[in-house]
Parts: structure tokens; sequence; C-alpha cells
């Protein structure tokens, strides 16, 4: 079996999504990781911030966003030489906006170093010592959980229950650019609802509506992780909670709002 060896190829101005990008609920719609990390690759792009930090990205999701072309624009809607912030829009076919990030950046400084704060590893175990595991409920052999390699630490991509699991990149984001750290975690993180889902897929639906990650630090190294948990609220509504983590300890955490139905 052949990969793609991106997520997205360049093409008339905008983007292709290939086979990777597709979600677990229908082929011809693209799962919200990858356009999640395309976004926030071009509100980077835009910021002028040099060398800044990202430290809160939140996403609204309009719609399904489909497999084939795709438009992107930025700009900084709030300048400033310390802080800014960055608005990205996603658009398909006839322009209705699909997805949206609005991204806080902010100047670091270089002695930064020193204020980190320890913690315990949210973890229970490190990449190596987990649990390699693919996903059993894609209905395509090539889609997005081929993207990643899987290593569950705590919990299964196949069974109901908060999990913990490993990432590491199996493509490039964009065709002939390393996948960033950061872009990683955004690949990775929106499937925090996935890997702890507390239905079964195949008697219910919970897709997210919208994805928020903030960040004390930002990601490193080729291993990313996260500890998620579902909270089912009873009347069609659910709420995603993770710890985000690489191998030197905590760097986040994120949230999904999930409209859940029957199927």
């Amino acid at each position: 079996m052949e990969l793609p060896a991106s997520l997205y190829l360049p093409a008339d101005g905008g983007y292709e999504a290939t086979a990777l990008t597709i979600g677990p609920w229908d082929p011809g719609l693209q799962h919200a990781g990858p356009p999640a990390a395309l976004l926030l690759r071009e509100a980077e792009r835009a910021s002028a911030i040099d060398g800044g930090q990202t430290v809160r990205m939140a996403y609204d999701i309009f719609g399904p966003v489909p497999v084939g072309p795709i438009r992107i624009s930025a700009s900084v809607v709030r300048p400033g030489r310390r802080i800014e912030l960055v608005e990205a829009v996603l658009t398909a076919g006839d322009e209705r906006p699909l997805m949206r990030l609005a991204a806080w950046r902010m100047r670091t400084r270089a002695d930064g170093a020193a204020d980190r704060q320890p913690d315990t590893h949210p973890a229970a175990a490190g990449p190596l010592d987990s649990r390699q595991e693919d996903a059993a409920f894609f209905t395509e052999d090539i889609a997005y959980h081929r993207a990643l390699e899987w290593r569950f630490a705590t919990g299964s991509f196949n069974s109901p229950g908060p999990a913990s699991a490993w990432t590491r990149p199996e493509c490039e984001l964009v065709a002939g650019e390393p996948m960033t750290p950061l872009q990683h975690l955004l690949v990775m993180t929106d499937a925090a609802s996935g890997i702890s889902a507390a239905l079964d897929w195949k008697s219910a639906t919970f897709a997210n509506v919208d994805l928020s990650v903030a960040l004390h630090r930002p990601p490193q190294g080729d291993w990313l992780g996260m500890d998620a948990t579902t909270v089912l609220g009873g009347a069609g509504a659910a709420q995603c909670y993770a710890v985000l983590f690489d191998e030197a300890g905590a760097i986040g955490r994120s949230t999904q709002s999930l409209f859940v139905e029957p199927r």
C-alpha cells in the first residue's frame, strides 16, 4: 500500500487534498485535523511577529470540508509588535466559509526557559513503550488514520473510553515541506474525540463543531501525544477535553464541542 507523500498539494493558488485527509464519516469529506493544521500554517505565514509563539487557536467548523480543491485566506485583525490576532478562513467551491481560525500570537523571550515549571508527565508510558494500533472504523484503507503513526499508552482507538496516545507524522502537510511540530499537533488534536469516543461508531455520530487549543509552550520533537476524555451531556451535546504533551511533558490543553445523534 503506497501512501500519498503529503496531505495537500499546492494547486491553482490553493490546495488539493489527498486521500490522507479522508475522515471517518464520509469518504468525500476531510477529517478536521489536516485543514486545522493548514489554517495554522497560513495564519503563521501572515503573522508580523517573526519567530513568535502561537498560544491559542480557536477553530469554528461551519460545515464539512470536501476532499478536493480548497483555498485559504489569512489576515492580521489585531496587529501589534508584542501581541497579535490572526484570522484564517478556509473555503471550497462556492467560496462559502467552511472553517475559521482565530490565532493569538505573542513575542517570546530567548531567556524564557528559566520560567518553565516542571510537571508530572501526562502519559503513562513513552511512545516506544506504548502499543501501536490502527483505527478499525475508517471505511477507506488510505485515509486520515494513515497520516500519523499511532501508539496508545492507555485506552484504544477501537473501544469506548478515555485514551492516551502518542503520534508521529507519516507524511508532509504540504508537498515539499516538512511538517512542523505545531502543524503535527493540529493534525493530531482534532482526533481527541475519536480516541476517547464514549459511544459506538456504528450506532452514533459525534462530530465536533469547534476545536480550541491553548499552549503554554510550543511542541517539540517528532512524538506528540494527548490524554483525552469525552463527557456526554445526555441531550445530544458532549465535550471532549485533552491534555497535550511531547516527550518533555505537558504543553497545553484542547477542548471540542460535539453534536451527538444516532446513525
